[in-house]
Formats: C-alpha cells, structure tokens, sequence
C-alpha cells in the first residue's frame, strides 16, 4: 500500500466524521419542520370542525377539540370570540425544551 493510499483513506474518515453531525442536524430539522406542518393543518381542521359546529349550534370547542389527533389533545385549548373558533396547541418537538405554540381561528358564519 503507498503512502497516498493511507492518506486518502485518512481524508475519507475525517470527511464522514465532519459530515455525519451535520447530516443528523439536517434531518432534525426536517423532521421538526414536517412536526409543525402536522400541527398547523390538525389545528386549522379542528379551528373549521369548531367553526361547523357553531354554525349549526353546537358546542364549538368540544367539536375543535374532539377534531384534533389524541396526541395533540393534552394541553390545546380551543375558544370562541368575536365570530371565530380559536385553537391554540403545541407543536410536537424532537428537542427537549423546544414547544412552541400555534394557533389558527376560523370564521363562524351564520346563515
């Protein structure tokens, strides 16, 4: 074996060493971008499932928080003021400590 062998193979090593991190930081934050998508769409169809409700004179925040995934239920809240059903949850997160809230409200509309 020569010499520029031994040190490809070195070069090789370090570049997997220094790409894999990186890599997992990549996919982490896909993962957690694709989590916050969840939760925005669960949270805008149960704003709307709430918002029906209301509309036909049902209870609006039972009906949002019935609509949302039994994941997300722990610790969401739902509301109606002004005409519009409010529903406000977690996100689900990959990192400790890291919980941002969304929210996202849909219109009563009365016929």
């Amino acid at each position: 074996m020569s010499r520029t062998d031994d040190r490809e193979r070195a070069q090789a090593g370090i570049e997997v060493v220094v790409l894999a991190p990186a890599l997992v930081l990549v996919l982490a934050c896909v993962w957690q971008a694709a989590l916050a998508g969840w939760a925005l769409t669960a949270a805008e169809s149960a704003s709307r499932a709430g918002a029906r409700a209301a509309m036909v004179g049902r209870p609006a925040t039972g009906a949002a928080l019935a609509a949302l995934p039994a994941s997300m239920r722990p610790g969401a809240t739902a509301s109606q003021s002004d005409g519009r059903v409010i529903v406000t949850l977690r996100v689900p997160s990959i990192v400790p400590g890291f919980a941002p809230q969304i929210s996202s409200s849909a219109p009563v509309v009365r016929q």
